[in-house]
């Protein structure tokens, strides 16, 4: 199928395939770089915890505190089914259509719409480390659906049989002009004028069923985009493609207030949250951060660890108390740079995962160290939630104590200690 109406989005011209692989890598290796290298750190006394060493060896291996997933769909673990979800590191190739509907002409050009989903491919190439890019290559045209826009059942409430019909139908109605074949994953994008095409949900390919087939290959992987990608912009890309690679919600499904269990960290919560940077246990269950900037507590003992602040690329980005076969307490460290410039409160961020805890039923919990403190105006519930240098939490029924020692410009300094 032809592909002249395609238009390539921030990639570099006139590059071969590997070329472009060897350019990503090489921007990877000086993204780590620069992002590694925080703010010098103030000067400190001999008695200052802050230089302290990381005691990395006396603690126990990294893959001691990766958690397995019992939900089997996507949650907290580490063990993500990759024949399911497709893998998270490397660039992905996205091809983007645009769709309108007979009860509802697009007026506005393809280009305003993909203006508010492009440039989350590079807001997740600066979360993800420079690890993972999206190749978008957009399809200026709108092709015009089969059915009107209120017949597709976003109303109602989407099932995964009446979302797959909706990429099917797009999917066809553009395949005159687009090839499939090549693609990852695919985005379909609804004219603003769709109103009942109200939200972005993503679709996962559910194995042994027909599925969707376009040029020979299986579409196994897509986000459709709707009314609400006009409010929460390009970040959106940045939540749903995540869920293709096996992350879970972690905002509540049961109606209450959605955002109590980690208010407005990482974007797999509150997507317009003043920290949306991804926790730091995302980023190792992703293989963004690697073994090696773990450090892991699972049997009796107490670890000092240098934490280095997770918009940063470079140093040991999580300390990890193990507490049982589906739980951990995790402390990172959060400031206000890269994607967090928004944040209400820096600090060390201590929250609770149970990878055992189904998707929107709170399998990440932060923990407030100033529970009784109004927000300031403009932050939400727990976005002063991080510990600062002198406090400590500490979870007695556990035997988990987590102790911010010091603090500056670039992490934090903590000791953690399982009895």
């Amino acid at each position: 199928m032809s592909q002249s109406k395609m238009q390539p989005t921030r990639q570099p011209p006139s590059l071969t395939p590997a070329h472009r692989a060897i350019l990503a890598a090489l921007v990877a290796t000086l993204l780590l770089t620069l992002l590694g290298t925080p703010p010098a750190r103030a000067a400190a006394t001999a008695a200052d915890p802050a230089t302290a060493t990381d005691s990395a060896a006396t603690s126990d291996p990294a893959s001691v505190c990766a958690l397995r997933g019992t939900t089997g769909w996507t949650d907290e673990g580490h063990n993500t089914d990759r024949t399911v979800f497709q893998r998270p590191k490397g660039t992905k190739k996205v091809g983007m259509i645009f769709v309108d509907f007979p009860d509802a002409p697009a007026t506005e050009t393809p280009a305003t719409s993909s203006a508010q989903i492009t440039p989350g491919a590079d807001w997740l190439w600066n979360a993800s480390y420079g690890k993972t890019w999206l190749d978008i290559r957009q399809h200026r045209r709108w092709v015009r659906m089969p059915h009107k826009s209120t017949d597709y059942g976003f109303e109602r409430g989407l099932t995964h049989e009446t979302h797959e019909a909706y990429i099917k139908d797009a999917v066809a109605a553009a395949d005159r002009d687009v090839d499939f074949s090549g693609y990852d994953m695919v985005y379909v994008v609804a004219t603003k004028n769709a109103p009942a095409i109200s939200f972005t949900p993503t679709y996962v390919y559910e194995p042994g069923t027909a599925g969707v087939v376009a040029d020979g290959r299986r579409i196994k992987w897509s986000v459709t985009f709707g009314q609400d990608m006009w409010h929460w912009g390009p970040k959106l890309v940045a939540h749903e493609t995540a869920h293709t690679f096996g992350l879970p919600d972690l905002y509540g499904f049961d109606g209450t207030d959605a955002h109590r269990h980690v208010g407005g960290w990482d974007v797999m919560g509150l997507i317009g949250g003043a920290g949306p940077q991804y926790f730091a246990w995302h980023s190792w269950k992703l293989g963004w951060t690697t073994d090696k900037q773990v450090r892991c507590r699972a049997s009796a003992g107490s670890d000092t660890v240098r934490l280095t602040a997770v918009e940063y690329g470079g140093g040991t980005k999580v300390a990890v108390v193990r507490t049982g076969p589906t739980t951990a307490y995790v402390v990172e460290s959060r400031r206000q740079v890269q994607a967090d410039t928004g944040l209400c409160a820096t600090g060390a961020l201590v929250y609770k995962v149970d990878s055992s805890v189904q998707t929107g039923d709170g399998p990440i919990r932060v923990m407030d160290a100033e529970p009784a403190v109004t927000p300031a105006k403009g932050c939400r519930p727990l976005d002063d939630a991080p510990y600062r240098a002198g406090e400590s939490f500490t979870d007695a029924a556990a035997g988990v104590r987590i102790e911010v020692l010091s603090a500056d410009g670039s992490g934090d300094t903590v000791r953690v200690t399982k009895s």
